[in-house]
């Protein structure tokens, strides 16, 4: 036989517990309820509406039609879990109260519909049907019951989704937008030519690349991201790009190996930037890097002496070392607040 799977099937199950929950007691439940009952017949009749007490609410928690003629009056009553025999003088008295002012006050009744959140017993049931009857009778009217089986089904109509959603499904809130991500910046002339002495683009001229412009933008807004980071101090930013040179450093040098194990070194740029836009999403998202960033991360490895285009690289970067004096190689250390780094960005 087939292996049977449980399945989730339709809308979520309706309690009407739920206004005890929501608002701590039978009090609140009780308000709640009656609101909810409302907004359910506005759903089902659009243009219903309540009355303030003031002094009293003419006996009416909601209706529909014109006060100076026939109305429609809904008229809740929280019985939960059961409406049993101890309910039947509550039941009467709100009828017999809306009669009374509909009297004093001009209008008829046509339809009342007594709404309760659950169902009646047995002995309740009998005298409900009896009762019901001997009042349409005696007063020309319709009388409904919106029990928890009519509630549940009125719920569940697309007319009355709203309702539905408001009060009976879980709240969930709304998931964080994404933070956007860095901006990359342009970098002016001067900077971009200042890049000339640093290691990354040596060892980049040591692999044969000619054009390093963008590998000078890519440098520029990773070594702003890691000073910003460092400035700060924050520690899950900081782990989270101490995590990023990890993976980066893990990338080049799995394709490094891999290329000086087949004599395809003159591979290893290309293949090493295709890799990291494949990890770029996987890379913290708290550092909202675009890819080009991630590119820029690798250059600053490759400047840090942690990485290199060509087999001998660590001898370039031991030669560059040597060669060239501290003023000329890019500080990769926050600037303290009274000292303005070389490297200070500019947007286009």
């Amino acid at each position: 036989m087939p292996e049977r799977t449980a399945m989730a099937a339709g809308l979520p199950p309706i309690s009407f517990v739920a206004h005890q929950m929501r608002t701590g007691g039978m009090g609140g439940a009780r308000d709640d309820f009656e609101k909810m009952i409302t907004e359910l017949a506005d759903a089902t009749m659009p243009g219903v509406r309540t009355i303030t007490a003031n002094p009293g609410d003419w006996g009416i928690d909601a209706f529909a039609g014109d006060l100076g003629g026939s109305i429609t009056v809904w008229q809740s009553k929280y019985f939960y879990p059961v409406t049993a025999a101890t309910h039947q003088r509550t039941i009467r008295e709100s009828f017999q109260s809306v009669i009374k002012q509909a009297a004093e006050h001009g209008h008829t009744v046509r339809l009342w519909i007594l709404c309760i959140p659950s169902s009646m017993d047995g002995p309740t049931t009998k005298w409900w049907d009896k009762w019901k009857r001997n009042q349409e009778r005696d007063h020309n009217l319709v009388i409904d019951l919106w029990d928890e089986t009519q509630l549940t089904v009125r719920l569940r109509t697309p007319e009355a989704d709203h309702v539905r959603r408001a009060y009976y499904e879980p709240f969930t809130a709304a998931p964080p937008a994404p933070e956007e991500a860095r901006t990359v910046l342009e970098v002016d002339e001067d900077k971009a030519a200042a890049f000339d002495s640093a290691l990354f683009v040596r060892q980049m001229k040591e692999a044969g690349h000619l054009e390093l412009d963008g590998a000078k933008r890519q440098f520029f807004n990773a070594d702003l991201v890691a000073r910003e980071i460092a400035h700060k101090g924050v520690p899950s930013e900081v782990n989270a790009l101490v995590s990023t040179d990890a993976t980066l450093h893990g990338v080049w040098e799995t394709r490094f190996n891999e290329c000086l194990a087949d004599d395809s070194l003159r591979k290893l740029h290309s293949l090493v930037w295709a890799d990291v836009r494949t990890e770029h999403s996987q890379l913290p998202k708290q550092l909202r890097l675009e890819v080009a960033h991630a590119w820029g991360l690798v250059h600053r490895l490759v400047d840090n002496r942690k990485a290199g285009w060509v087999k001998h690289w660590r001898t370039v970067a031991a030669a560059h070392c040597e060669t060239d004096p501290p003023s000329q190689q890019p500080p990769h250390e926050p600037p303290t607040d009274d000292e303005e780094s070389p490297w200070t960005p500019t947007a286009r």
